[in-house]
């Protein structure tokens, strides 16, 4: 019978796959020995492998660029990182290698985009798209990077009043865009996005608030989905009503030429993953080219905010196996030297799932497990893979210690989780591994952050 892990795996998956393989009875992820990583800085351990943002970067590129050469697109591509997936230094120089633009949502966004030209990381000719919900700081923020200089900065209007407070705060004319707000998926706990302004408004809003109005070009129209660029009768029939606007919107108003398509490309939460992207992206040009052409106006220029897209692929975590329990004649519970609660909060709030793998003991007999955090909340679990409602792991053995890895974790999770403050239980935030290749492409690796001592917990707390 086939029954170790790697059985398991190869009978289950493709396997290996571009960013896995095996030396021996070890996992290995884009050639990074993870054993190795342990020995050296031992778990539990996150770490960003920063090479994996431009690659994605580029490959989003090349897709929209393949896509318009082919369907004859006259307009530009244009590849925005949206900020609020990880706002880490580390993430910001890596992305902005490779000629991206920059989305905010939020007015201390503004004070890392000051940062950023300030070393001269970030072109003066970049655009800054400002997406959510604007209050004073964020206003005044906008209003302060616009009069020293970045003309590029489009404020994207998510609300009847953002018009006039931009107005009070910026001195010379600026550009604008309008915000749609979609109509959500029949299961959506609502029907309407709580940001940006309904379809049927925005035509009048333009004609009262901006058409006459000296000091204000509209350029961009802005269509979000929360769940993201999927290939669904929900996605296509949004984008079409998204169009419509855009048309009747152009032929009012000649400045303007960009649609920001909004929403995220989805990355790899399975080795079952199944996506055709460049599929998506030539579909969504041919769609806005033929609405264009029919209606007799010019195609915009395309804007995407990708987020998860850009990051989401280059992070992971390492956990050891602590300890099995016994719970019930079904139930085995590993426990990891953790919690997901505070390392990967998504799997408790939104129960996100991501690529989990062995990192060792390839060779041994698995079992079905739970796997269990180290916080007294019985939330603090993680049950089963995106496509086999189940967990398999190499079978607990108290003299051989197993370490498990969760990939593609880079977005959102140290924020969310809150790095550097207070964790849940106190359990305390695991060191952080940056990890690159030199100019030869040799992996080389950097602690970025140690683990969270009981000092730095205290500190906050108000006992030091």
């Amino acid at each position: 019978m086939n029954t170790k892990y790697r059985d398991l795996i190869d009978q289950t998956y493709y396997f290996p796959q571009e960013e896995f393989k095996l030396e021996g009875s070890e996992l290995q992820f884009h050639d990074i020995d993870l054993m190795e990583l342990v020995k050296q800085y031992g778990a539990p351990l996150k770490f960003t492998y920063l090479p994996k943002i431009s690659d994605n970067i580029n490959r989003a590129k090349g897709w929209f660029k393949t896509a318009m050469k082919n369907l004859d697109y006259k307009g530009t591509y244009n590849y925005c990182y949206c900020t609020k997936s990880s706002h880490f230094e580390y993430v910001m120089n890596e992305a902005l290698k490779n000629e991206i633009h920059i989305e905010t949502s939020s007015a201390f966004d503004i004070n890392i985009i000051e940062k950023l030209k300030a070393s001269g990381k970030l072109r003066d000719d970049a655009y800054v798209i400002c997406n959510g919900f604007k209050r004073d700081q964020y206003v005044a923020n906008i209003g302060r990077l616009i009069n020293n200089g970045h003309k590029n900065c489009i404020p994207i209007i998510d609300n009847y009043e953002e018009l006039s407070l931009l107005e009070d705060r910026i001195n010379d004319d600026f550009e604008v865009g309008i915000r749609i707000a979609s109509e959500e998926e029949p299961k959506f706990e609502f029907y309407t996005s709580r940001l940006g302004i309904g379809y049927k408004n925005i035509v009048p809003f333009y004609n009262q608030s901006i058409k006459d109005n000296d000091k204000v070009n509209l350029k961009m129209l802005h269509f979000f989905i929360n769940t993201g660029i999927r290939d669904t009768a929900y996605y296509w029939n949004e984008l079409n009503k998204c169009l419509k606007v855009y048309i009747n919107l152009k032929r009012i108003c000649p400045t303007l030429d960009s649609l920001n398509i909004g929403g995220g490309f989805p990355i790899k939460n399975s080795l079952a993953f199944d996506y055709d992207y460049q599929y998506m992206v030539e579909e969504i040009i041919n769609q806005i080219k033929l609405a264009c052409t029919e209606a007799d106006v010019e195609v915009p220029n395309i804007f995407t905010e990708f987020g998860s897209f850009t990051v989401g692929e280059s992070g992971g975590a390492i956990y050891e196996i602590l300890y099995q329990k016994q719970q019930n004649d079904r139930e085995k519970w590993n426990m990891i030297n953790s919690s997901f609660i505070t390392t990967l909060p998504d799997t408790w709030a939104i129960s996100k799932k991501f690529v989990m793998l062995a990192i060792n003991r390839w060779n041994d007999e698995y079992e079905r497990v739970l796997l269990g955090g180290l916080t007294c909340d019985s939330d603090d679990y993680y049950n089963s893979e995106q496509n086999t409602n189940a967990i398999y792991l190499p079978k607990f053995k108290k003299d051989k210690p197993l370490y498990i890895g969760f990939f593609n974790t880079g977005a959102y999770q140290q924020t969310i989780g809150g790095f550097g403050g207070l964790q849940h239980c106190l359990i305390p935030q695991p060191k952080h591994l940056l990890i690159d290749r030199d100019e030869n492409g040799k992996i080389t690796t950097k602690l970025f952050s140690e683990q969270q001592k009981a000092e730095d917990m205290l500190d906050i707390l108000g006992y030091e």
